[in-house]
């Protein structure tokens, strides 16, 4: 297991964080957890990626634990049913695959294979059921992972999730469009997008299942709620940005908030660096007060009655876990394999990806 920077052992963290990446308040004020069916996690997760052919067996053996996918969600979801998180877990893995044969796609000039991907995922999206044995692999894969999310909350949280999804599929057909073209979006246009490919809507509604309660709109909506749960998604995105940084100009990659304000804020490099640090830190304080307004919002939402008290105790433990999610964003950068670049014999090329066009021809 991973070492713990504030568990309750001596132990101390194996992990040396560099610093101009280091969040001292992280590290003071957000402790780290893990959901306590993590062990079971890894290796079953390992074992459904090899199932499902997502990865080749050589790949899986060698870097599936290393690149810490389930040590993430493990870090995020807790109180969540072990069923539960298992399924958030391959869905995880998944996303992170699907990711990858993205950047594949468009590196090694593959539009056709892209453009046949992302109509086949809209499909399996609104009929999960009828995708289980699609021959393209990552379809499949797709579709039993979703169809086991679908099986946790009523059919309104599947159709919001469904909702989420298809804009975050056609938010990476942007991406694709703007790489092939070269096209680096101003700072704002690239926060609207960023919003979407990081899937911020997504991993906020999967906080529901995790607490065995949907929320209702007037719950969901409400900025009590709403604030908090974007900041803690804004923070992860943010400081993915400044982690992957030397990983994406490496890809010639054209999506990142340092990149947007070196093309079209005039700054240098380590300008850019340093202004996304301060909207990641700025995120943190924010969202500390936030977080405070959305504890006062459940107390108020028990109100005696039977429905009440479950409310409360759902939107507590979803702001719980948006706070979890700090902690689990910020040591996942420094473990995880993905962004190892100075490791890699080619820095443009992770060595953990299949190179090769996948799926039905």
């Amino acid at each position: 297991m991973h070492a713990f920077p504030h568990s309750t052992t001596s132990t101390p963290t194996a992990v040396a964080v560099p610093p101009q990446l280091a969040l001292p308040v992280i590290e003071a004020e957000f402790p780290r957890q893990l959901h306590p069916y993590w062990p079971q996690l890894q290796e079953k997760t390992r074992l459904w990626l090899l199932e499902k052919r997502l990865m080749p067996a050589d790949k899986v053996q060698e870097y599936a634990d290393g690149l810490c996918y389930t040590d993430l969600m493990a870090g995020y979801y807790l109180g969540a049913s072990d069923e539960v998180i298992q399924a958030i877990c391959d869905y995880s893995a998944w996303f992170f695959v699907w990711d990858d044969r993205h950047d594949r796609d468009l590196v090694h000039g593959r539009p056709a294979d892209w453009r046949r991907l992302r109509f086949r995922l809209h499909a399996a999206l609104d009929a999960p059921l009828h995708h289980l044995h699609h021959p393209d692999t990552l379809v499949a894969g797709f579709a039993d992972s979703v169809a086991r999310l679908y099986s946790f909350l009523p059919v309104t949280w599947n159709q919001r999730f469904a909702r989420h999804f298809h804009a975050v599929v056609e938010a990476y057909d942007r991406e694709f469009r703007n790489r092939r073209s070269g096209y680096v979006p101003r700072v704002e246009e690239y926060l609207a997008l960023r919003r979407l490919t990081f899937a911020h809507w997504i991993w906020t509604d999967l906080l529901e299942p995790s607490a065995g309660t949907e929320l209702p709109d007037a719950v969901r909506k409400n900025p009590a709620y709403r604030r908090p749960a974007l900041l803690s998604q804004e923070f992860a995105a943010w400081y993915n940005d400044l982690c992957s940084l030397p990983k994406e100009i490496a890809g010639d990659e054209v999506h990142n908030l340092g990149i947007s304000l070196v093309t079209h804020e005039g700054m240098s490099l380590e300008q850019a660096v340093e202004e996304i640090r301060r909207r990641v830190e700025e995120c943190i304080r924010e969202f500390l007060v936030a977080e405070r307004t959305a504890l006062r919002f459940a107390d108020r939402l028990d109100d005696g009655t039977v429905r009440g008290k479950e409310l409360g105790a759902a939107v507590t433990s979803c702001v719980g876990n948006m706070r979890n999610w700090f902690s689990s964003v910020y040591w996942f950068h420094h473990e995880s394999g993905r962004y190892m670049v100075d490791s890699w014999d080619d820095r443009s090329t992770p060595p953990y990806v299949n190179n090769e066009a996948a799926g039905e021809k």
